[in-house]
């Protein structure tokens, strides 16, 4: 028993910063707002989400434990081209994706220190600037080992908040009625809440074309311990940070629901108020005291959120760019030259559109998790095609219930997303 805890606290660390990705825009900011404007009608998105996209995130995963190489030296192998045309996808969202999440953790970051306040003449970008900043110099200086830490202590301060303040609710009930399980309203194209469902569910639980991460942090992980852990633990890890997300998500809804879901009450789309209004969403639960105590959670989830984007957004082009060189046999690295040099182009891409949305948040999240979207059937039928290959010896492929899981997983990205993109063109 001791040996067997001991493997998997060895290779515990790549699925933790995985749901750390998923907990940060998709639940603290979606999930919310979903229960906050439906009650329970989007529920089943939520849960549908999060089951139909498993696979494809696992692929990530069970790919780099099987090959010992990452996910994306796969695609190369699939030809030039494929490689290319994910490059592409990397380059179409990674901006948007740093962005919302950079506008997200600093507006987090503002409602806990109170920056606007302080120094008003440093609102607006100057926050996000000095946030980014921070985020660069943590990875140049400690890397992986930093943000494998980091991210293991502040979920655990989330998941204890978020667990106590969702007992708390249902004990005092909901200000008004929210058990519908299913809003029709959402199925018309020419409605908001179609956008809003398409978001809602392209960053539910995470960008798929995240998945590569995955398997890159896997390799990391390896490598810093010295343990190449079995098929199973690696498998066993991710799960259990993939569902430990994929719990906290209908916790969300069902805060946002208990707590403002008829009540009049609007979640506001300025950055600054939002994440006010999101804390004192807990604390009508737990209790005025412990406002700070979920302050300080929500930015600290955000905070390693956007570390965990710089670093997987880097890591990613870095190898990408190594494929294209010809020079497989080098490892993605966290202090490369091309690792330095993404980490800042990220950074400045990320600020340009922030300036472009100004204190919109809710709209660059929504334009942010929408690219994912319909971006995501691509990589879904990539990543099954890889771990079902004559290259992956027959036990270590998926067994048929993930098979027919992936079928209607890539069915279901297909038809939300050709809707999405039928109805905007």
């Amino acid at each position: 028993m001791n040996s067997r805890l001991s493997r998997f606290l060895k290779s515990l660390g790549p699925g933790i910063l995985f749901a750390s990705t998923c907990i940060g825009v998709s639940h603290l900011v979606q999930s919310s707002r979903a229960g906050a404007l439906y009650g329970f009608g989007l529920l089943w998105a939520v849960l549908i989400a999060n089951i139909l996209k498993y696979p494809f995130f696992e692929y990530g995963s069970r790919y780099a434990n099987i090959k010992g190489k990452s996910i994306i030296d796969g695609y190369r192998q699939k030809g030039l081209w494929v490689l290319g045309l994910y490059f592409l996808i990397v380059m179409g969202s990674m901006f948007f994706v740093a962005a919302a999440v950079g506008a997200v953790t600093a507006a987090f970051m503002d409602n806990l220190f109170g920056l606007s306040q302080q120094f008003p003449n440093l609102a607006g970008w100057w926050p996000t600037l000095g946030l980014f900043a921070i985020c660069i110099v943590i990875l140049l200086i400690g890397a992986y080992k930093v943000l494998d830490s980091l991210i293991k202590i502040i979920g655990s301060v989330l998941l204890i908040s978020t667990l106590a303040a969702l007992i708390l609710t249902l004990f005092k009930g909901p200000v008004a009625q929210p058990f519908h399980f299913f809003e029709p309203s959402v199925f018309n194209p020419g409605d908001g809440g179609f956008l809003f469902l398409i978001a809602l569910m392209g960053w539910m639980p995470t960008a798929l074309d995240l998945s590569a991460w995955n398997s890159l942090w896997t390799l990391e992980r390896i490598r810093q311990t010295g343990y190449h852990p079995s098929l199973r633990e690696t498998l066993n890890e991710f799960g259990f940070g993939y569902w430990t997300s994929a719990t906290l998500a209908p916790c969300f809804v069902l805060l946002g629901a208990y707590l403002i879901y008829g009540s009049g009450q609007v979640l506001p789309a300025a950055a600054g108020d939002f994440a006010h209004a999101i804390v004192q969403m807990f604390t009508q639960s737990i209790g005025s005291w412990s406002y700070l105590l979920i302050a300080a959670s929500a930015f600290s989830v955000m905070f390693g959120t956007c570390i965990a984007v710089f670093d997987g957004y880097a890591r990613t082009t870095e190898r990408v760019l190594q494929l294209f060189r010809s020079r497989p046999s080098q490892q993605a690295t966290a202090n490369g030259p091309l690792y330095r040099i993404t980490l800042l182009a990220i950074a400045v891409g990320a600020l340009l559109i922030i300036l472009r949305f100004g204190s919109s948040l809710k709209s660059l999240v929504d334009l942010a998790t929408s690219i994912s979207f319909v971006l995501a059937p691509f990589i879904a039928i990539l990543n099954f095609r890889l771990v079902t290959g004559k290259d992956i010896p027959q036990h270590q492929q998926p067994g048929r219930l993930l098979r027919w899981l992936s079928y209607l997983g890539i069915l279901f990205l297909i038809a939300f997303s050709g809707i999405y993109v039928w109805w905007v063109l």
